[in-house]
């Protein structure tokens, strides 16, 4: 969504009694700018923020059709910020939807490469959600679950799109990655990202997907034990490791999985490096940032981008 785009005013001027929202993320997050701009009023960048919306959202439908963001059950909804060129994340309880509907029939017709990317990006809520600052035991129960979902099954949704169970399961998956990310908080992965798809206009879950196996290593010296988890979570027998190599063993089966499902690089996409120093003071601002487990500066941001430009491993 973009800040210009005036849906709010075309509401108040329809007389309507609640919003719909149908599709991925972007369409619901739309509807939920839409539900607090009209009881709220003002402007959508006043709301940029932590919980700055005094009354609840006009109520909201949320239908979704991906696989997804989570949007249809967290609180947190992205608009671009065209004049800083970034993406401003609102996390605010009054947008929360009334009622949120998850059909893994509607997802079937997704493409192969959205279905990559869209399940890349609930991999990524559940991993940031795990290592969160703000995590708790029942965060920690859907997050696991959901990576351990998204291991098993989202190579065999983007190589079958009619694979019912598959699908389903992937629905399941980015439903409990919304869950426990809207609880916990996201990260440093999402707090990159969001400058990609300002900037570039890179897709959300491409970003994820480029920079969480990044970001991770640059995480790893402050939560080897819960990227262990996630590589038990995958799957691995990681009895016989130590909790950084069962952490980098849960990194390489992220890249390897990338690869099988054909992610691109950064470098395939329209980053530039003479930009890494705006995009890493505006991730710097993103609300992300508190919840990542490990602090970062604006130069380790900087270098985290460009070691996944120049794919450099540290």
């Amino acid at each position: 969504m973009s800040r210009k785009s005036g849906r709010g005013g075309k509401y108040d001027g329809e007389d309507c009694d609640y919003i719909i929202g149908i599709g991925g993320g972007s369409p619901i997050d739309v509807a939920k700018a839409v539900s607090i701009l009209a009881t709220n009023g003002g402007k959508i960048e006043d709301y940029n923020g932590l919980e700055l919306s005094e009354k609840p959202g006009q109520p909201l439908i949320a239908v979704n059709t991906t696989a997804g963001t989570g949007s249809e059950v967290t609180r947190a909804f992205v608009v671009t910020d065209e004049v800083r060129k970034s993406k401003m994340l609102m996390v605010d309880s009054n947008s929360l939807a009334y009622l949120a509907i998850n059909d893994p029939t509607m997802m079937v017709g997704m493409p192969p490469a959205l279905t990559a990317a869209t399940g890349m990006d609930a991999l990524t809520h559940a991993i940031e959600a795990y290592v969160a600052n703000s995590r708790c035991p029942f965060t920690d129960g859907i997050a696991l679950e959901a990576i351990r979902l998204v291991g098993k099954y989202l190579e065999r949704t983007v190589k079958n799109g009619n694979d019912m169970e598959a699908r389903t399961n992937m629905c399941w998956a980015q439903y409990m990655g919304g869950l426990a990310f809207s609880n916990a908080g996201l990260g440093m992965v999402h707090a990159m990202a969001h400058q990609l798809g300002g900037f570039y206009d890179t897709p959300h879950g491409v970003a994820n997907a480029i920079l969480l196996p990044y970001v991770m290593k640059y995480n790893l010296p402050s939560c080897p034990e819960r990227y262990a988890d996630v590589a038990q979570a995958f799957g691995f027998d990681i009895s016989n490791l130590t909790k950084t190599q069962a952490a980098y063993a849960a990194i390489l089966y992220i890249e390897e999985l990338e690869k099988s499902i054909h992610i691109p690089k950064l470098s395939d996409t329209a980053f530039k490096p003479e930009d890494v120093q705006t995009l890493s003071e505006n991730a710097m601002k993103d609300t992300g940032m508190p919840e990542n487990p490990r602090k970062a500066t604006v130069e380790d941001v900087m270098r985290v981008f460009l070691n996944a430009y120049l794919e450099i491993n540290e």
